[in-house]
């Protein structure tokens, strides 16, 4: 049978589990056996046991379930809304005022969380209700949260970026180094959004909150330290080589444990609801890589990858035009997937490609999680629309029209990513030039 049709066929039988609801991971392992069924004539039982078992007892998918279990705990106790009591003195007066602390909270939540969906819930359900109490309009409060709630794939410890470790075999702690400065430049870029909107629109001038005294400061600094110190603790331990991605994992779990019992939020139904959370979350990533092993391993036993990787050599596209058309792919995926799904559904076929036009692995992680957070509020269907319309009650159009410029700002981030590698290579290399 031809590639093409081979490939239709094994993408039909894909969509139609999705479209049945069937999840995900599941879906995979069900393409995987059809492929490896009608397709080869490798035994089927062996080599999904085989496969699937080896690639889902990794040492480095530990830290998985630890960085979870971290960002359970911060939603679930009283240290979130530590964070904005924190940072309301210090960043009101600012042009653009207490929007900033979206900005700032799902940057500094990032951190933490590992998770998309969890930063934008956690600070939304936070400064939401503050924010529309003082006036902001509702079009600026949605398009904040919405863009800035995308950092948690980006920000390390990022849950997708451990992901993608794994199924390219690359290194995790230089990929949480290769995310910070773009993670980083894409929240300053947010912040000067909004210190505009709050310059030059009328809106924006007609809002300027109170000063904050010396002791608001003060006190606000003191509710921040303790997360401060778990943020540089988990990351700087990594960055420094004094402890593993793992090891790292579990100073978090340890240190988020100890500030939430002795704020006094820290009980035995918290416990077990924190407990609960990681398992489903951990056991729901677990199935995707599984299924997405096994779906690799047909796929190469088809030689479907080896045949796609051919065409697009036939092609001769040079690296920034693979880079281009990957990157409209990965925004259209985007549109009806979260970012761990779209990379284990993809990276089968597209590593080898990547590999073969010469693009660093490193910064290409990057590339698809930044570009993957910029589907995530493409307009009218990105998943963190949706999040924002369920916060808000309004309706998605209005909700998507406050999106688009923080999706533009993101294009911008991505095109300076692509004509400046060194925003995601420049830290890592340094690190590595020290060691």
């Amino acid at each position: 049978m031809d590639p093409v049709t081979m490939a239709t066929l094994i993408a039909v039988i894909l969509v139609i589990c999705l479209a049945f609801g069937v999840w995900i991971g599941a879906a995979l392992l069900i393409a995987g056996m059809f492929a490896m069924e009608f397709f080869t004539s490798r035994p089927m039982g062996p080599a999904m046991a085989t496969t699937v078992w080896s690639h889902i007892s990794l040492w480095g998918l530990a830290s998985l379930p630890l960085f979870v279990w971290m960002g359970e705990i911060l939603c679930r106790t009283r240290l979130s809304k530590s964070l904005f009591d924190g940072l309301s003195p210090l960043l009101r007066r600012m042009p653009g005022g207490l929007l900033h602390v979206n900005v700032v909270g799902c940057t500094a939540f990032s951190a933490i969380s590992g998770s998309s969906a969890a930063t934008l819930l956690t600070v939304g359900k936070i400064t939401m209700p503050e924010l529309k109490k003082r006036g902001y309009p509702d079009s600026m409060v949605a398009g904040t949260l919405a863009g800035a709630g995308t950092l948690g794939l980006l920000i390390p410890p990022s849950i997708t970026m451990i992901i993608y470790g794994i199924m390219v075999e690359e290194s995790i702690a230089r990929l949480f180094m290769a995310g910070l400065m773009p993670g980083l430049l894409l929240a300053g870029l947010f912040l000067l959004y909004n210190v505009g909107w709050g310059m030059l629109s009328q809106e924006g001038r007609g809002i300027r909150e109170s000063g904050s005294s010396l002791s608001e400061k003060l006190k606000g600094l003191l509710e921040l330290i303790p997360i401060a110190a778990l943020v540089l603790g988990v990351i700087g331990s990594i960055y420094s080589g004094i402890a593993a991605p793992t090891e790292a994992a579990v100073l978090g779990v340890a240190g988020a444990l100890i500030m939430a019992a002795a704020q006094g939020s820290l009980s035995f139904d918290t416990i077990k609801e924190t407990l609960i959370g990681t398992v489903k979350t951990t056991s729901m990533i677990i199935l995707l890589l599984a299924g997405s092993s096994f779906l690799t391993l047909a796929m190469g036993f088809t030689g479907l990858p080896r045949e796609l990787a051919e065409w697009i050599g036939q092609m001769e596209l040079s690296a920034t035009a693979l880079i281009i058309a990957l990157m409209v792919m990965y925004m259209l995926l985007g549109c009806f997937l979260d970012g761990i799904s779209m990379i284990v559904l993809t990276i089968a076929v597209v590593e080898p490609l990547v590999r073969a036009a010469g693009i660093d692995l490193i910064w290409f992680g990057v590339f698809v999680v930044l570009v993957g957070e910029m589907a995530l509020i493409t307009p009218p269907i990105g998943f963190n629309l949706f999040l924002v319309q369920g916060m808000t009650g309004r309706d998605i159009g209005f909700v998507s029209r406050a999106a688009v410029p923080m999706f533009l700002i993101m294009l911008g981030a991505v095109v300076l990513l692509v004509i400046f590698p060194e925003i995601a290579l420049w830290l890592p290399d340094i690190m590595s030039q020290r060691k």
